[in-house]
This record gives structure tokens, sequence and C-alpha cells, in this order.
């Protein structure tokens, strides 16, 4: 048989050896040129770049601002009077209406003045008795002093006409004073008013007997143009207050509840001698114009009472202000926009505005919402207020 030849097997088997060698190659060199494009050891991971919180920021401003004390008060009248009868009698008429406006010296009511009336005529009756009686006893003084120079009559009796003369003066002038007496008398049938100001409920209908002794009266009369406020403040402020007065009156502002405008501006008028030592608290009181009567006794208002101002005062809504344990502080953004705690002194808080007397200057911004998010050193995107 012929022989087969071995040398086309051959060849193909060293083709295949050098393609897998060739492949092993390439594929060794893209991993090196792979691995020397990586840093030398263990791959590092980017770090994530800071979140920025977001919080509404607004600067510090220049203001001036009035230095106030917050109190509560109570509307009293500027003086209240229960008007009474001072004779007893039956009440005749009245002379006003229930609410209305009573000037000092108006007839409230009349009381049946007969009775009254009679006894001064009485009294008159008897003072003109007496007068006739001691006009006789002084000519009889006259002819007994005439006697006795002549000496026909005793001294002993010139005495005794004069000791008459002299009783009979006193009864006159007694006669004159009951005359008096009931003539006042009977002007108490005539109830006026004793003050101006605002009548109230009628408590008796005419035709009722009256007593001076009736506990409840007539009618209770409250002046109320001008009108009083009573309040009170901590017991702490007294020192601020007097200094202040020592500048002159110091207004004091009504609020009604709820309201932001002020009822009424007024002076104060007193405060009290001694501070409450149950309480704490000075009690004052302040004086208001009230023509339209817009302060009405027994009403509750807010008062505000101004020490003096600040001038260019440091300010800042107070929601900006925090309280920790260290004391006030308020959250400053920097340049680089990172917030910073930094300590302040609040001089008043009113109206949404705190008075920064010390720790922060004009122009610095602080955090006014959005604190809970902050820590030091946070970076803050800013907001602008609404």
């Amino acid at each position: 048989m012929p022989e087969v030849s071995s040398a086309w097997p051959a060849a193909r088997t060293r083709r295949v050896i050098v393609l897998l060698l060739l492949g092993t190659a390439a594929l060794l060199g893209w991993r090196l040129v792979q691995r020397a494009a990586q840093p030398t050891g263990q791959i590092a991971l980017a770090a994530p770049a800071p979140v920025a919180v977001p919080a509404t920021v607004q600067p510090a401003q220049l203001a001036d601002v009035p230095r106030v004390l917050l109190g509560v008060g109570t509307v009293q009248a500027r003086r209240t009077v229960t008007v009474r009868t001072q004779v007893d009698g039956r009440l005749d008429s009245i002379g006003f209406s229930e609410g209305q406006d009573v000037r000092a010296g108006q007839v409230l009511a009349r009381i049946d003045p007969r009775a009254l009336n009679a006894q001064l005529e009485q009294a008159r009756a008897a003072m003109a008795r007496d007068q006739a009686q001691l006009a006789d006893a002084r000519l009889e003084l006259r002819r007994a002093s005439g006697l006795v120079s002549a000496g026909a009559a005793s001294r002993q009796s010139l005495d005794t006409q004069r000791a008459l003369v002299a009783q009979l003066s006193a009864a006159v002038q007694a006669d004159s004073a009951q005359a008096d007496y009931a003539r006042v008398q009977l002007g108490y049938a005539t109830i006026r008013a004793p003050i101006a100001g605002l009548a109230g409920a009628r408590l008796v209908d005419p035709g009722n007997i009256v007593h001076a002794s009736d506990p409840a009266g007539l009618v209770v009369i409250n002046q109320i143009d001008p009108i009083d406020v009573a309040f009170s403040l901590p017991g702490q402020s007294v020192q601020s207050i007097n200094q202040a007065r020592a500048g002159g009156p110091l207004q004091v502002l009504a609020y009604a509840p709820g309201q932001a405008r002020p009822e009424a501006s007024g002076t104060l008028v007193l405060v009290n001698n001694q501070i409450d030592a149950a309480s704490g608290t000075i009690a004052l009181k302040a004086r208001f114009a009230n023509p339209r009567h817009l302060l009405w006794p027994g009403q509750y208002l807010r008062v505000r009472l101004v020490l003096g101002h600040w001038h260019d005062a440091v300010t800042v809504p107070d929601s900006a202000v925090q309280r920790g344990q260290t004391g006030t502080y308020v959250y400053v953004v920097d340049a680089r926009h990172r917030a910073q705690v930094r300590p302040v002194r609040v001089g008043q808080e009113q109206d949404g505005v705190a008075v920064i007397t010390e720790g922060l200057k004009a122009g610095e911004r602080v955090v006014v919402d959005g604190q809970y998010k902050l820590s030091p050193g946070a970076l803050v995107r800013e907001l602008a207020p609404r």
C-alpha cells in the first residue's frame, strides 16, 4: 500500500498554536494597558460633595424701636357715684333716661316736698315768734334801765330783763339754724347729678317710698371721659419706670384683644407706693381721653408702657433668636455660606422684632427660618424671606 504523508496535519497544528499564543498575548497586553491607566493599589472612591441646607436668611437692620413694657389691664371709670336720696319720702319723678350722659347738677329725681316744706314753714314761724318776743324784751330792757337810773326800780329787775333778752336772742339763733336745716332738707327733695358721666340702670321707679338708708340708691353714674386703666407689671421694672418718668409723662397704649392697632393713647398717672409681696408685681394706672367711648368699664386690654426709644438699634425678626442652655443665640451665615452660632443679648422682643443689644452688627446675615436643620459649620442654601 502507498505511504500517507503527515506534513499537512503538522503544519495545521502549528498554525493553531501560533493563533492561540497571539490571542493570549493580545489579552495580556490589554490587561497591562488597563492596569497602567489605574493608580497603584486599591482604587479609592471619590468623597461626595456636601449637601447645602435650605434656610431663610435676612440681614440685620438698624431701626428706631420704642422701649416698651407689656401688661394686661382692666378699664375703670374715672369716678363712680351711687346717687342716693338724703331724705325720706315718696319718689315723685325721674329726670333721666337709662344710659344717658348726664351733666353735673342735672336734676335726676324729685321727692314729694310737702312734708319738708311744712317743716321749713314751721321753723320760720317759730323764728318769727321769738324775734317778736326778743324785740319786746329789748324795749323792756331800755325802760328798766331808765327806771334804775331814776331810782324807781331795783338793779335786780334790770339784770333779770337782760337775761331774758339774752335768752330770747339765743332762741332766735336756734330758730334760724332750724330754718336753715329745714331749707337744706327741702333742697334734698330735688336730687341732682354730683358728677358728669353716664347714667346706669334706674334702680327705683317713681311712686316708691325711698329712704336715706336704702343701700342700692337710685342710679349709678360712671365718669368714662376721661377713663382709667389699671394694670400691673413685674416688680423689677419699678426702677426703669421711675427713671423714665423723671424725663416727663410716660405714654401708655391700650390694645383690645386680638387687635394690632391701639384703641387709645393715654398717660401714666400712678405707680403704686409698694410692690405686692404675694404676686411680685407693681400696680399702675393710666388715664385716657375717651370722647367716643371706645373704652368701657370692666373691659380687659393689653397695655404697653412706653419708656423711651432705642435709636439705630440692631434688629432682626424674633424668629431668628434661638434659646439654649447657655442663653440666646442666632445662626449667622458667613461669606462661605456656612452657618455659625453667635451668642447675642436681646433687649426686647415686640411685634415680631427682636432688638439685639450685644453680639450682632447691622448687615450680618442671620437665619430666620430653618434653624432646626442646621448645625455649626453647615453649608447653607440661602432662601429669600417670603
